[in-house]
């Protein structure tokens, strides 16, 4: 037997998490929402910022938001990453793009992922659009938006989001 020590270089765990989720109210109105293909959002009545999904309260100002404001699926890439490491638990063609998505109308980006273009001409300031999952499908969860995709409008100019970065 030798005296040397032999160190572990890497371990595979797998793992697994499941969990079940309870919305509060303004939750819930949201994902009733997005099962009838409507996306909405909360206004607060301070500062008058649009939050998407809603929060049922204003971050910023600490009171209740209950003004409910809906949203179009147009908007704004203004941050992405583009994924080029592979996933047991994601079936998508590499390299894919995820993007902070700013709706038309919102204060609040929110991460989705965009396809139909190529990783490499997605940019921020793009528009895109929200493209929903066939409606026979729909359930009371945002993957009924199945991703987002280029749509033909001039990009942003950085100035018009850099607060929402």
């Amino acid at each position: 037997m030798s005296d040397e020590k032999k160190s572990i270089q890497s371990i595979v765990t797998p793992t697994r998490l499941e969990y079940d989720f309870t919305p509060g109210a303004a939750t819930a109105r949201f994902l009733r929402g997005v099962k009838e293909g409507r996306i909405l959002g909360q206004r607060c009545p301070e500062c008058s910022k649009v939050y998407v999904p809603a929060r049922g309260s204003c971050p910023r100002c600490g009171v209740a938001t209950r003004d409910e404001v809906e949203i179009d699926g147009k908007g704004t890439v203004t941050t992405f990453c583009v994924v080029r490491v592979p996933s047991e638990n994601i079936d998508l063609k590499l390299p894919y793009t995820a993007a902070h998505i700013l709706l038309d109308g919102s204060d609040i980006p929110f991460f989705a992922l965009i396809q139909e273009c190529e990783a490499d001409e997605v940019r921020m300031g793009m528009r895109v659009e929200a493209v929903w999952a066939p409606k026979e499908e729909w359930g009371a969860t945002f993957a009924n938006i199945r991703y987002f995709r280029p749509i033909d409008e001039p990009d942003v100019a950085f100035e018009k989001f850099k607060e929402h970065l």
